[in-house]
Protein backbone atom coordinates (compact mmCIF):
# COMPACT_ATOMS: atom_id res chain seq x y z
CA UNK A 1 0.00 0.00 0.00
CA UNK A 2 2.81 2.98 1.59
CA UNK A 3 5.75 1.90 -0.37
CA UNK A 4 8.18 4.41 1.46
CA UNK A 5 7.60 7.48 3.57
CA UNK A 6 10.08 10.29 3.47
CA UNK A 7 10.18 13.22 6.22
CA UNK A 8 12.02 14.60 9.33
CA UNK A 9 12.39 13.15 12.04
CA UNK A 10 10.20 14.22 14.77
CA UNK A 11 11.25 12.28 17.32
CA UNK A 12 13.25 8.31 18.00
CA UNK A 13 12.67 5.66 20.17
CA UNK A 14 14.32 2.34 20.04
CA UNK A 15 11.33 1.16 18.16
CA UNK A 16 9.65 3.72 16.97
CA UNK A 17 10.33 7.10 14.40
CA UNK A 18 7.95 9.72 13.91
CA UNK A 19 8.41 11.61 10.91
CA UNK A 20 6.85 15.22 9.86
CA UNK A 21 5.77 14.33 6.42
CA UNK A 22 4.01 17.54 4.89
CA UNK A 23 2.90 18.71 8.66
CA UNK A 24 1.50 14.93 9.57
CA UNK A 25 3.26 13.18 11.88
CA UNK A 26 3.78 9.59 10.66
CA UNK A 27 4.26 6.60 13.66
CA UNK A 28 6.66 3.80 11.83
CA UNK A 29 7.11 0.79 14.17
CA UNK A 30 11.43 0.07 13.50
CA UNK A 31 13.97 -2.12 14.87
CA UNK A 32 17.06 -1.60 17.15
CA UNK A 33 19.45 -1.78 14.22
CA UNK A 34 17.29 0.69 12.21
CA UNK A 35 17.17 2.99 15.05
CA UNK A 36 20.87 2.98 15.81
CA UNK A 37 21.64 3.88 11.86
CA UNK A 38 18.90 6.76 11.79
CA UNK A 39 20.00 10.46 11.74
CA UNK A 40 19.23 12.62 13.76
CA UNK A 41 16.32 14.39 15.01
CA UNK A 42 15.11 16.96 12.78
CA UNK A 43 16.84 15.43 9.97
CA UNK A 44 15.85 13.81 6.74
CA UNK A 45 15.23 10.18 6.27
CA UNK A 46 13.04 7.95 3.69
CA UNK A 47 12.28 4.69 4.83
CA UNK A 48 10.71 1.63 2.75
CA UNK A 49 7.52 0.36 4.25
CA UNK A 50 5.50 -2.58 4.66
CA UNK A 51 1.51 -1.81 5.63
CA UNK A 52 0.01 -4.02 8.56
CA UNK A 53 -3.93 -3.64 8.37
CA UNK A 54 -5.88 -5.54 10.77
CA UNK A 55 -9.76 -4.69 12.07
CA UNK A 56 -8.26 -2.67 14.86
CA UNK A 57 -5.42 -1.47 13.32
CA UNK A 58 -2.80 0.07 10.78
CA UNK A 59 0.97 0.45 11.17
CA UNK A 60 3.81 0.73 9.20
CA UNK A 61 7.19 -1.33 9.90
CA UNK A 62 9.84 0.75 8.36
CA UNK A 63 13.52 -0.18 7.50
CA UNK A 64 16.45 2.10 5.96
CA UNK A 65 17.05 -0.04 2.51
CA UNK A 66 14.75 -2.31 0.27
CA UNK A 67 16.64 -5.51 1.27
CA UNK A 68 16.16 -4.61 4.87
CA UNK A 69 12.46 -4.62 4.22
CA UNK A 70 12.68 -8.21 1.52
CA UNK A 71 14.10 -9.82 4.31
CA UNK A 72 11.21 -8.68 7.09
CA UNK A 73 9.15 -9.85 4.23
CA UNK A 74 10.34 -13.11 4.38
CA UNK A 75 10.34 -13.38 7.66
CA UNK A 76 6.69 -13.34 7.93
CA UNK A 77 5.85 -15.23 5.22
CA UNK A 78 7.27 -18.11 7.96
CA UNK A 79 4.16 -19.76 9.37
CA UNK A 80 4.26 -18.39 13.29
CA UNK A 81 6.04 -15.13 12.34
CA UNK A 82 4.49 -11.88 12.39
CA UNK A 83 5.22 -8.30 12.19
CA UNK A 84 6.38 -7.79 15.44
CA UNK A 85 8.32 -11.42 15.64
CA UNK A 86 9.94 -10.56 12.53
CA UNK A 87 10.92 -6.92 14.13
CA UNK A 88 12.44 -8.36 17.03
CA UNK A 89 14.35 -10.87 15.32
CA UNK A 90 15.58 -7.84 12.76
CA UNK A 91 16.60 -6.30 16.28
CA UNK A 92 18.61 -9.21 17.50
CA UNK A 93 20.33 -9.59 14.47
CA UNK A 94 20.84 -6.96 11.35
CA UNK A 95 19.44 -8.53 7.41
CA UNK A 96 22.83 -9.21 7.03
CA UNK A 97 23.65 -11.43 10.24
CA UNK A 98 20.04 -12.88 9.92
CA UNK A 99 21.33 -13.96 6.15
CA UNK A 100 24.78 -15.66 7.57
CA UNK A 101 22.38 -17.71 10.25
CA UNK A 102 20.13 -18.65 7.98
CA UNK A 103 22.69 -19.80 5.36
CA UNK A 104 24.19 -21.50 8.30
CA UNK A 105 21.95 -23.28 10.35
CA UNK A 106 22.68 -21.15 13.37
CA UNK A 107 19.13 -21.34 15.66
CA UNK A 108 20.61 -20.71 18.24
CA UNK A 109 21.72 -17.21 16.69
CA UNK A 110 18.25 -16.23 15.73
CA UNK A 111 16.49 -17.25 19.09
CA UNK A 112 18.39 -14.49 20.84
CA UNK A 113 15.72 -12.80 19.36
CA UNK A 114 12.63 -11.97 21.98
CA UNK A 115 9.88 -14.44 21.85
CA UNK A 116 11.59 -16.57 18.94
CA UNK A 117 12.19 -19.88 20.48
CA UNK A 118 14.23 -22.21 18.75
CA UNK A 119 11.50 -24.67 17.10
CA UNK A 120 10.88 -20.86 15.54
CA UNK A 121 14.26 -20.26 14.63
CA UNK A 122 14.58 -24.23 12.82
CA UNK A 123 11.39 -23.35 11.25
CA UNK A 124 12.59 -20.09 9.62
CA UNK A 125 15.82 -21.55 8.20
CA UNK A 126 14.36 -24.92 6.84
CA UNK A 127 11.44 -22.34 5.01
CA UNK A 128 14.03 -19.69 4.27
CA UNK A 129 17.07 -21.66 3.52
CA UNK A 130 16.61 -21.80 -0.21
CA UNK A 131 15.10 -18.75 -0.81
CA UNK A 132 18.39 -16.69 0.58
CA UNK A 133 19.69 -14.75 -2.79
CA UNK A 134 23.23 -14.12 -2.07
CA UNK A 135 23.51 -10.82 -4.01
CA UNK A 136 24.51 -8.95 -1.30
CA UNK A 137 28.05 -7.50 -2.02
CA UNK A 138 28.72 -8.79 1.70
CA UNK A 139 27.82 -12.00 2.02
CA UNK A 140 28.89 -12.95 -1.59
CA UNK A 141 32.34 -12.08 -0.56
CA UNK A 142 32.21 -14.33 2.36
CA UNK A 143 30.59 -17.09 0.60
CA UNK A 144 33.06 -16.94 -2.07
CA UNK A 145 36.20 -16.89 0.86
CA UNK A 146 34.06 -19.55 3.15
CA UNK A 147 31.89 -21.59 0.86
CA UNK A 148 27.88 -22.63 1.99
CA UNK A 149 29.30 -24.51 5.60
CA UNK A 150 31.45 -20.95 6.33
CA UNK A 151 34.24 -23.46 6.75
CA UNK A 152 36.83 -24.07 3.74
CA UNK A 153 39.51 -26.56 3.39
CA UNK A 154 42.02 -23.57 2.26
CA UNK A 155 41.19 -21.50 5.49
CA UNK A 156 44.07 -20.72 7.16
CA UNK A 157 44.60 -23.07 10.55
CA UNK A 158 44.23 -19.50 13.16
CA UNK A 159 40.96 -18.92 11.51
CA UNK A 160 39.50 -22.51 11.90
CA UNK A 161 41.00 -22.11 15.19
CA UNK A 162 39.75 -19.25 16.02
CA UNK A 163 36.41 -19.95 14.82
CA UNK A 164 36.20 -23.28 17.03
CA UNK A 165 37.16 -21.81 20.04
CA UNK A 166 34.68 -19.26 19.84
CA UNK A 167 31.59 -21.96 18.93
CA UNK A 168 33.18 -23.67 22.31
CA UNK A 169 32.59 -20.08 24.41
CA UNK A 170 28.98 -20.30 22.93
CA UNK A 171 28.53 -18.38 20.14
CA UNK A 172 27.16 -19.27 17.25
CA UNK A 173 28.76 -20.17 14.17
CA UNK A 174 28.43 -17.40 11.68
CA UNK A 175 28.63 -14.74 14.27
CA UNK A 176 31.87 -16.29 14.96
CA UNK A 177 33.07 -16.89 11.03
CA UNK A 178 31.71 -13.08 10.60
CA UNK A 179 33.84 -11.57 13.68
CA UNK A 180 37.38 -13.49 12.30
CA UNK A 181 36.20 -12.93 9.00
CA UNK A 182 36.17 -9.27 9.83
CA UNK A 183 39.62 -9.07 11.12
CA UNK A 184 42.33 -7.24 9.94
CA UNK A 185 46.13 -8.42 9.04
CA UNK A 186 44.88 -11.63 10.33
CA UNK A 187 47.69 -13.18 8.19
CA UNK A 188 50.46 -11.88 10.27
CA UNK A 189 48.82 -13.07 13.51
CA UNK A 190 48.69 -15.95 15.40
CA UNK A 191 45.42 -18.30 16.62
CA UNK A 192 45.54 -16.80 20.19
CA UNK A 193 46.07 -12.97 18.81
CA UNK A 194 42.82 -13.72 16.10
CA UNK A 195 40.56 -15.34 19.26
CA UNK A 196 41.92 -11.83 21.09
CA UNK A 197 40.80 -9.37 18.61
CA UNK A 198 38.13 -11.92 17.54
CA UNK A 199 36.50 -11.45 21.06
CA UNK A 200 36.62 -7.46 20.54
CA UNK A 201 34.27 -7.58 17.90
CA UNK A 202 31.80 -9.46 19.31
CA UNK A 203 31.03 -6.96 21.75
Amino acid sequence: MIAFVYGNIDSLAEDNVVLDVGGMGINVNISADTASRLPRVGEAVKLYTYTSVKEDSFQLFGFLSAGDLEMFRKCIGVNGIGPKGALAILSALDADSLRYAIMSGDAKAISKAPGIGTRTAERLILELKDKIRIDDALIDRDIREYGAGFEPDDASPQKKEAVEALVSLGYGRSEAVKAVNAIEGLENMDSGAVLKAALKKMF
